[in-house]
């Protein structure tokens, strides 16, 4: 009887058994400085929860196909080779059966803490945005500048219960395979698209039966002459709540009334062409509003969708500016560029709109133009040392030259100045009973005089 000692000494077997024992030894170790913050690199995780593991698996798979080859190789040897006969009685062999019932249990602890740390990580906005870097940088970056910075990618990427993580890994799968052959698409298309129902992620926060009453939203423009003369727009946003109108009557988020059910075609990906409309009221009224000329092939070929939350918040987590002005109005409205600078505001949108090969070559011209243009004046060192910095920043989050990301890439539904965005529904068209989908300025906002 050939004993199982003398079936690892093949080297396929002696080598499983080592790289077994290293992974495993590297993993813990590893594990342990992850745990203690000593591993803040975004890669760290692909070494510690997936290459070590996979060394680890691959180890074990050796060591039976060693067994095997070893075996093979005695028999050649041997008339007739016997099955080791364990028994209990022998403390020989009681050792070797509990070394290997410990060593099993220890294999499976560490199999279970990989995956389980694998799945985690893979879900952490460090993997998402930082390990992915070219595919997910813009809208990573976009999202470090947006009020869910804290809020994890996962919390409103994936849905509820089983079906909702399936969907998300299947998708994840794919994705990874995008990645590994460089086929993902430039730019990624918008994050609305493939998001599970908003009551299923934003609901996890927002209530959507809240009142918001009147809010009040003050728009702030520049003008491009020496002074950057300021404008403000000062609006009355008749957001009221799901069946809780203004005093004016109205209320923007109706749409979000549980008891109300909004369903629409988009013709188009992004979800800009929408010609169709269905709305059934809260007693159980339903009103249809096609565009004149739709056909119902059109229809047919379109996507149906029930309206929701990112209907109209749909660049809420990973907003890139669809407008230079606008960036900068929004940059010397904070005060991150000092208005004070003499003609800022149209010297930072020319240096910002000009296109550049790569993020470094465009900050080194943002640099360099703004240097040579305030090389004569007057300008105070420290606001124009501030203002390279600010439209640095602002050029980081906005425009991705790798993914083809600019300004205005993404559409943003919120309003309908820089797209049509409230307008994509509410165009004057009309049901049969001549119910109108009000076009009217004052519909959603009024400004106070």
């Amino acid at each position: 009887m050939t004993s199982r000692a003398a079936l690892l000494r093949h080297p396929v077997a002696l080598a499983g058994i080592v790289l077994t024992t290293v992974s495993a030894a590297i993993f813990l170790a590893l594990v342990a400085a992850e745990l203690a913050g000593l591993l803040p690199n975004p890669y760290a995780g692909l070494v510690v929860f997936v290459a070590l593991p996979a060394l680890f698996v691959a180890g074990l798979l050796l060591i039976p196909l060693g067994i095997r080859l070893e075996r093979r190789r005695l028999a050649r040897t041997q008339a007739t080779p016997s099955w080791p006969v364990v028994d209990l009685g022998v403390p020989r062999v009681r050792r070797t059966v509990l070394a290997v019932l410990v060593l099993s249990a220890l294999n499976v602890s560490i199999l279970l803490v990989a995956g389980y740390g694998a799945l985690h990580w893979m879900e952490s906005p460090q993997f998402c945005g930082q390990t992915c870097h070219t595919p997910m940088h813009p809208q990573f970056s976009a999202w470090t500048a947006t009020a869910h910075a804290k809020v994890a990618c996962a919390t409103c990427h994936i849905g509820e219960g089983a079906e909702g993580f399936m969907h998300a890994k299947l998708a994840g799968v794919r994705q990874l395979w995008q990645v590994a052959t460089t086929s993902y698409p430039r730019p990624i298309p918008s994050v609305a698209r493939g998001m599970p129902p908003a009551a299923e992620v934003c609901g996890r926060c927002h209530i959507a039966t809240r009142d918001y009453g009147v809010v009040v939203k003050t728009l702030r423009e520049y003008a491009e002459d020496e002074s950057n003369t300021e404008s403000a727009t000062v609006l009355q946003m008749q957001v009221g709540g799901p069946h809780r109108p203004t005093a004016a009557g109205r209320a923007i988020h109706w749409h979000a009334d549980p008891s109300v059910r909004i369903e629409y075609v988009a013709t188009d990906a992004d979800r800009q062409m929408i010609p169709y409309v269905k709305v059934t009221d809260r007693g159980g009224q339903i009103r249809e509003f096609t565009t004149e000329g739709t056909t119902a092939e059109q229809l047919a070929a379109g996507e149906r969708r029930v309206m929701d939350c990112v209907d109209c918040h749909n660049t809420i987590g990973h907003r890139v500016a669809p407008t230079v002005e606008g960036a900068v109005n929004a940059a010397l409205a904070s005060g991150a560029v000092d208005a004070k600078l003499p003609f800022v505001r149209r010297e930072a949108a020319r240096v910002l709109s000009a296109e550049y090969p790569t993020p470094a070559d465009a900050e080194a011209a943002i640099d360099r133009e703004l240097r040579a243009f305030y090389k004569t004046g007057t300008a105070d060192s420290a606001a124009l040392e501030n203002a390279v910095g600010a439209l640095r920043a602002v050029y980081r989050h906005n425009v991705f030259p790798a993914m083809k990301v600019t300004w205005g890439t993404y559409p943003d539904n919120i309003g309908h100045m820089t797209s049509s965005g409230c307008f994509r529904c509410h165009d004057g068209r009309k049901a049969k009973d001549g119910k109108e989908l009000s076009a009217d300025c004052e519909f959603c906002h009024i400004q106070p005089s």
